[in-house]
């Protein structure tokens, strides 16, 4: 791991998801962009101390060079340091397992995107919400043809935690590096949770945005990056969308929401209800589908784990992409070429960069219509 050390909030998600089906054993790190908290970092998680680096170029060097060294990479650094470890790692044939974004910059994503093409290891990104049961089902609903040609895809992923200056406060790491434009990237809110909620959309309808008309806002006064943005979407085959992301929302913690509508009938999901599946076929009573209950796929039952009515979510969404992930990496040790159908890679990342990028800059011409 890179990254993800002492206070790192998402470096123990990763660790956790990473460990849920057995698949992975976390046995190097560099953990901190400082030696000795590195050292320490990886000291307290039961690491060898030979193996708790003080940078991500020693550890990549070192690893490759050992007959049991790593064989793949998570990377949970804030958004700047995405790309560098990771072309690092690449370049020596090892795995790659990233945080999203992609990176800070369009030219850090096309720099990475060269080193994922020209590397015979695979690049995996974690858009951890593609990995939830229902989100798989309703994927699968709308690729049947269960609501018809889709005509409207609206997206919302509002929270509350920067609603007052956190990042002046000294205490709160999170909210210091993501208001950061140097770390976190020119995108603000929209890099942050609009990348998600771009992404399932796109994952689940199956289309792509064409283009977009963007407002996005800076509420707290001296945030250099956006808080909260407005967006319209025109996606291919004609489908019409919005998306909707705030950090400036107060009484919403987590609250990623996506509603498909097509000729059909519709689709509506909540991540923080995300058991829960409700499908209304045109003219029909509306019909609450559950995960691992009657009328639950093959899709969606494949990655739930314990029977309908306990709860399954956010960790067990992202340990979905890491045991894709180990699968994946064994398809491609068996000399084969991996299934990436379900799995977030390259593409879905230089979409996200693709998108944040438009949207500022249609934001900055007064929302303009622009394409990507």
């Amino acid at each position: 791991m890179v990254g993800g050390g002492k206070d790192a909030f998402i470096g123990g998600v990763h660790r956790i998801a990473s460990r849920i089906d057995g698949e992975f054993t976390l046995v190097a790190g560099a953990l901190s962009s400082t030696p000795d908290r590195a050292r320490e970092s990886g000291i307290a998680l039961g690491l060898d101390p030979d193996r708790c680096y003080g940078s991500y170029a020693d550890m990549a060097q070192a690893e490759a060079a050992r007959d049991d060294g790593i064989q793949a990479v998570s990377i949970v650094t804030p958004n700047h340091m995405h790309a560098a470890p990771a072309i690092e790692f690449l370049k020596r044939g090892i795995h790659v397992i990233c945080d999203k974004p992609l990176a800070a910059t369009m030219e850090q994503a096309e720099a990475l995107a060269q080193a994922v093409r020209a590397s015979k290891a695979l690049f995996i990104l974690t858009h951890n919400y593609t990995g939830y049961p229902m989100i798989r089902q309703a994927r699968a609903m709308v690729a049947a043809g269960d609501l018809g040609k889709i005509r409207l895809v609206q997206v919302e992923y509002p929270q509350d935690w920067l609603t007052d200056a956190a990042e002046q406060s000294g205490t709160n790491k999170q909210a210091e590096w993501r208001t950061d434009p140097e770390r976190s990237g020119a995108g603000g809110a929209i890099g942050d949770i609009g990348s998600h909620a771009h992404n399932l959309a796109c994952f689940v309808s199956g289309l792509k945005v064409e283009s977009l008309a963007a407002d996005l806002q800076s509420f707290v006064p001296g945030r250099p990056v956006d808080d909260n943005a407005h967006i319209m979407l025109r996606y291919s085959q004609g489908a019409r969308g919005m998306l909707w992301c705030s950090q400036v929302a107060p009484g919403n913690e987590n609250a990623l929401r996506l509603r498909i509508y097509g000729e059909k009938g519709g689709l509506e999901w909540a991540q923080e209800d995300p058991n829960y599946l409700w499908f209304t076929p045109f003219g029909q009573p509306k019909q609450l589908l559950t995960r691992a209950g009657a009328g639950a796929s093959d899709h969606a039952n494949a990655v739930s784990r314990i029977p309908g009515g306990h709860p399954e979510g956010y960790l067990e969404g992202f340990a979905n992409i890491y045991t894709g992930a180990a699968a994946a990496i064994r398809t491609a040790q068996a000399g084969q070429t991996p299934d990436f159908d379900v799995l977030p890679g390259l593409d879905e990342g230089l979409s996200g960069m693709q998108f944040i990028a438009a949207a500022i800059r249609s934001s900055q011409a007064d929302a303009a219509w622009v394409k990507l």
